[in-house]
This record gives C-alpha cells, sequence and structure tokens, in this order.
C-alpha cells in the first residue's frame, strides 16, 4: 500500500495522553470541544487524523467511508506517529514497551491484547462464589458469604472483618474489569471505530497515556479535561467513532486497565 503523507503539522504535543502543551492566548474558559476537521482528499481518499488536531494522512487507494485492515492501520498510524516525532524532536515521549504492537485481535474475549496489568490474570468469579485465579474455594457457598458480610456491617465493621476469601474475590473481579478495558483498548470494533484504528496503535501496552497528570488542560480540546475526555477525544478523531457515555462499562474499562498500567507513578494533577 502507497500512503501519501499531507501533514499540517503545528506548534505544541501531540496526543491529549502524551501531555499537550498549553498555548498562549489559549481561553481556558471555552464552553465547547474543539473539532478536528482533516482536510478533504480531491480524490476522495481516506484521510486518517492524529490526536493532536492538525496531523492528518492521505491514504491512496482506501476510499472515504472504507475500512482499513489491521496491517493497513498499523502503518498509517506508524507513519503518522514517524513524521510527528520528526517535526517534534524534543517532545516529552516515553520509549515504546518491549512489546511494541499487540497482536492482531482474536474472537475469544477471554484473550488479552497486551501483558496483562498485574503479573497474573485471574478470570472473572463464577456466581457461585468459587474464588479463580488464586485457588481459594470456599467451604460454604455464597449466601453464608453474603449472611456473614451481613452481620460483619450490623457489628460496625466495614472492612476489617472480612475474609482472606472475600478479598481474593475482590482482587479478581479488579483485575477481570481491568483486562476487559485491556480488550477493548486493542479492538477497534470494541471502539465502535470505522477505519480499523484501535487507541494501541499509537499508545502500545497504554504507553503515553499519563493518567496521574489529570485533570489538567487540553489544547485540543480547548478546557480542562479528565482522562475520560481524552479518550474520548481519541474515539471520535483517529478511531472514527462516536463518543462513551460517562457510565458505558467499555470506557470504565478503559480508565481502569490505563491507570492499572501506570500503578507506583505518584499523582501530578495538571502536568503538561
Amino acid at each position: 500500500m502507497t500512503i501519501r503523507m499531507k501533514l499540517l503539522v503545528g506548534a505544541g504535543a501531540l496526543l491529549s495522553f502524551a501531555g499537550g502543551v498549553a498555548l498562549a492566548g489559549e481561553d481556558s474558559a471555552a464552553p465547547e470541544v474543539k473539532k478536528h476537521a482533516v482536510p478533504t482528499s480531491k480524490d476522495g481518499d481516506l484521510v486518517v487524523g492524529l490526536c493532536d488536531g492538525v496531523t492528518s494522512l492521505e491514504v491512496d487507494g482506501v476510499k472515504e467511508g472504507q475500512k482499513l485492515t489491521r496491517e493497513q492501520a498499523l502503518r498509517v498510524s506508524g507513519a503518522l506517529m514517524e513524521q510527528w516525532l520528526k517535526k517534534n524532536p524534543d517532545a516529552n515521549w516515553d520509549p515504546a514497551p518491549a512489546v511494541a504492537q499487540a497482536p492482531p485481535p482474536t474472537k475469544t474475549p477471554e484473550a488479552p491484547r497486551s501483558p496483562p496489568a498485574v503479573p497474573s490474570t485471574p478470570q472473572k468469579p463464577s456466581s457461585g462464589g468459587t474464588m479463580v485465579g488464586g485457588g481459594v474455594k470456599p467451604e460454604s457457598g455464597g449466601k453464608d458469604v453474603k449472611k456473614q458480610q451481613g452481620a460483619n456491617l450490623q457489628d460496625g465493621h466495614t472492612y476489617g472483618a472480612f475474609s482472606q476469601r472475600d478479598e481474593a474475590i475482590w482482587a479478581a473481579s479488579t483485575q477481570a474489569f481491568v483486562e476487559e478495558g485491556n480488550r477493548v483498548f486493542h479492538d477497534a470494533e470494541l471502539l465502535g471505530g470505522t477505519v480499523a484504528v484501535s487507541c494501541d496503535m499509537c499508545h502500545p501496552d497504554a504507553s503515553n497515556t499519563h493518567p496521574e497528570t489529570y485533570p489538567k488542560y487540553q489544547v485540543q480540546l480547548g478546557r480542562v479535561a479528565l482522562l475520560r475526555d481524552m479518550i474520548n477525544w481519541c474515539i471520535e478523531n483517529p478511531v472514527r467513532g462516536k463518543p462513551l457515555a460517562d457510565d458505558d462499562p467499555k470506557m470504565r474499562a478503559m480508565e481502569a486497565y490505563i491507570y492499572a498500567k501506570r500503578k507506583g507513578t505518584p499523582l501530578e494533577y495538571g502536568k503538561k
């Protein structure tokens, strides 16, 4: 596939995830989110935009409305990133992780698209109360556990009187939630994309997302943004999908995954 570059790179940092630099004179009180309007191809070819809101690329032979293959989308994303980094050699951009790109999506929901956020990857707890992932199997069923938890609360013990099994189930449930975010992050279809671009193509293994720096002012949006705002910005622009509601399970899971990948990193909201 031949790629014809039509790059419109302006001042400021790339993805909001990379930590955009606020431009002088920007109105921090702007009520509306800016729109990223990619150029129109005179040949009707597909134009893919980067999350910085200014960089775009025209793909020869793929018409607007057509979807790229995953291999094509990886090449397009890589070409956009390469050109942006050349134009911004001093950008604060984290090095790519050891696993630069995830394998192609599979139809197996349980299969993670990148290494898990923590060493072990337990499956979701079963409804019968059996703990999975930690090898703990309770002697009694789920009803007895709920009865005991109710007794704990009546005794005034909100946290301290729960069993090791309770804590294991909570850990497994949390990890399953993180792995669901892992799955969505790496799957263009689940993201609702229309051009086969997924989040991992510019952010391998959730690199350069820096969730610990939110909330912060984002030039692309023209206002202070939360992590979920930037996820939606990327879904709307390079992914070419529709924004997710704040309480959408996919949005919540992706936030959990991105935060999990930065475990141990100090919070520093507002950092550019």
